[in-house]
């Protein structure tokens, strides 16, 4: 060791931030889709800001999952990388609009 403690010094630089960028890619996709709730009446589990949670998180979970569980290794990440993130938050947020749809009364 020569003295130099930064952990990244020896990583190539495209694959530092590559996981940061696909998880703003699924982010983006969830809330992108989040936007058409507003289309459908108000029954989502937690309201609007639930639908918002939903979507995100849908999204980021099948993001992660798709194809193989993991963060996709290029960066910038592909088309791909944003498409396997909508079946997810349209899951999540049907689930979401069905939970809140039977609570009420």
């Amino acid at each position: 060791m020569n003295g130099d403690r930064r952990p990244w010094k020896n990583r190539a630089a495209g694959s530092t931030l590559s996981w940061v960028i696909a998880l703003i890619v699924w982010v983006m996709v969830g809330i992108a889709l989040w936007h058409f709730a507003v289309l459908v009446p108000d029954r989502f589990i937690g309201g609007i800001i639930g639908a918002f949670l939903a979507a995100v998180a849908g999204a980021v979970l099948s993001g992660y999952l798709l194809p193989t569980p993991g963060f996709p290794p290029g960066n910038p990440p592909g088309m791909l990388e944003g498409i396997f993130a909508i079946p997810g938050s349209l899951l999540f947020l049907v689930a979401a609009y069905r939970i809140g749809a039977r609570r009420e009364p």
